[in-house]
């Protein structure tokens, strides 16, 4: 299993398509495999769910993301989990312990601009 985690420094990106990139993990039940930094190749309507499909990515956790990327996250396979925040390890642990629920945050800081809806 994949997952990918939106991210400024080292904390959670309260939206996921304008964060730094994406801190990246291969999992094997509990136990992280594999780490990378994949950096953010840009936000554009509809690009970066499809992005992290074709980079195998089973699980993407964001402190905030538009319904419209939820969705397309959705019929590429890819759970959402949005409401995260903190530093990026605890993030991680919480994870991992099955500890992180999704609260459904949609992301407003540009929702009457319908940037986070794409």
């Amino acid at each position: 299993m994949r997952i990918a985690i939106a991210k400024d420094g080292n904390v959670v990106s309260g939206h996921f398509g304008h964060c730094e990139g994406f801190e990246t993990l291969e999992l094997e039940g509990k136990n992280v495999l594999k780490r990378e930094f994949l950096p953010n190749p840009g936000h554009r309507p509809g690009f970066l769910p499809k992005y992290l499909s074709e980079k195998n990515i089973n699980v993407i956790i964001a402190g905030g993301m538009g319904a419209t990327a939820q969705e397309l996250f959705g019929r590429n396979n890819i759970e959402v989990i949005v409401g995260a925040e903190g530093d990026l390890d605890d993030v991680i642990n919480n994870y991992l312990q099955g500890n992180l629920k999704s609260t459904n945050t949609v992301c407003r800081d540009h929702m009457n601009e319908g940037h986070c809806n794409d």
